[in-house]
């Protein structure tokens, strides 16, 4: 009985593992089309955003049932908690990148992206790919070390987020408000999505440890 208790427990991290894959997918073809001006894949992103929501609801789903039939303690009540905390923060970062796949889709076919901003996108979309997959491999793995690592990653983020508001305010643009208030969003999206990850790590950090890191 304990084995099958405990191997429930285990299909969540991979459950949560899954959503990890989903999400690095969806941002990641959310970034092509943005910069690409790619409606199909915009739609791609949109309408696959439905399969991170069914394995959230299937994490949900067995949370909800282990608790009743189980009613966890201690490290076991630990890992459901985090479970439900990581799978909310996933799912979250699904629809950021709905949310950018959407701009791709509203300006299609002019793209969102002046040609300056360009570089900055691409770079803050391939540091999404790399947080979201070290964040998954923390929750394969339940590595303290690496968890903690994903702050520096968040800072490269923040750094590209600033960068992107000193091109809308600089003297030297040129594309008017409409793209300006694009930018921002996008570059909001972006943050945000590396915010949720973070988390994730430090979910990881309390599971394992029982204390949340500090924040620098």
């Amino acid at each position: 009985m304990r084995d099958a208790y405990h191997e429930e427990l285990d299909s969540l991290t991979d459950k949560l593992v899954e959503m990890t894959r989903l999400v690095r997918s969806a941002i990641s073809r959310a970034t092509t089309a943005l910069l690409d001006s790619d409606l199909q894949l915009a739609e791609s992103v949109i309408s696959r955003d439905a399969e991170v929501n069914a394995v959230f609801a299937d994490i949900e789903a067995s949370i909800f049932e282990l608790m009743a039939r189980q009613q966890p303690v201690a490290v076991d009540l630990r890992s459901v908690i985090t479970a439900l905390r990581m799978g909310t923060d996933l799912e979250r970062m699904g629809d950021l990148a709905v949310h950018v796949a959407k701009v791709a889709r509203l300006r299609h076919p002019d793209s969102a992206i002046p040609p300056q901003i360009r570089s900055t996108i691409l770079e803050m979309g391939q540091i999404a790919e790399n947080i979201v997959t070290k964040a998954g491999s923390c929750v394969a793995t339940r590595d303290v070390d690496s968890a903690l690592e994903l702050d520096q990653d968040d800072d490269a983020m923040d750094r590209l987020h600033r960068r992107l508001f000193r091109n809308i305010l600089s003297k030297d643009w040129e594309h008017g408000v409409e793209p300006a208030i694009d930018i921002t969003l996008i570059g909001r999206y972006y943050e945000r999505y590396a915010d949720h990850a973070v988390r994730v790590a430090q979910d990881v950090v309390y599971l394992v440890t029982g204390s949340r890191p500090e924040k620098s």
